[in-house]
């Protein structure tokens, strides 16, 4: 069978990451975790112990060898040759990931590297603009949402469930100014793709959510 390049785009907290891994396990294609990617370059700009710029960003976004490599239950990230899968996971990494990410000279990069991991195709990447901008020709398009009381509540169990105390109204608040700030920016705006499946998790589960998506897949 023909490998297909699946795009699974949504806003914060529609579970894409978590549905996306489950679908190329399935289909034992790799998982592309593209927001790894840019806490890849994050943590090469933590690295250098330089101070922040957009050109130095740029470059070392421009310069950064990222693969992927999965296995049963964990998706290994390698940056220039080294394993950083739990480095890039630090908090330092993510305090500094969102300035680091909003460059345009970063995303630029950050896309043609997301392009030619995925150019032969059997993989599954999942972000705000894989359907629109980074693989506008991905063989099949899924656009993932829930509503916002409904990823709000999922964001509550999860955070509950880690010892932290945290107030189910305040999430819903934070969700919906995310979902706003990622519609309205300059760069690649969250949006449906015109020719996507359009996906709404708020009633469903994670396994009906999968094969849902293995189901589009097939006919593909």
């Amino acid at each position: 069978m023909k490998k297909l390049t699946i795009a699974i785009d949504g806003p914060a907290g529609a579970g894409k990451s978590t549905i996306a891994k489950k679908v190329a396990e399935a289909l034992n294609y790799v998982y592309l975790d593209t927001g790894a990617m840019y806490r890849a370059v994050t943590l090469m700009f933590l690295q250098s112990k330089k101070t922040f710029s957009p050109e130095l960003v740029t470059k070392l976004a421009e310069e950064a060898k990222i693969s992927f490599q999965r296995e049963p239950g964990l998706n290994r990230v390698f940056l220039n040759g080294e394993e950083v899968t739990e480095a890039i996971r630090s908090l330092d990494v993510t305090h500094e990931v969102s300035a680091v990410s909003a460059v345009k000279g970063v995303r630029e990069a950050m896309v043609k590297a997301q392009r030619e991991l995925g150019k032969d195709g059997g993989v599954v990447l999942d972000g705000r603009d894989i359907g629109t901008v980074v693989f506008p020709l991905a063989d099949v398009k899924i656009f993932l949402t829930a509503s916002v009381e409904e990823r709000a509540r999922r964001r509550f169990l999860e955070l509950k469930a880690k010892g932290m105390a945290v107030r189910q109204e305040d999430l819903a608040k934070d969700i919906a100014l995310r979902d706003k700030l990622d519609s309205e920016r300059e760069i690649a705006p969250l949006k449906c793709a015109e020719n996507a499946h359009y996906l709404d998790s708020s009633q469903m589960d994670i396994p009906t959510v999968v094969k849902t998506i293995l189901k589009l897949c097939k006919e593909a």
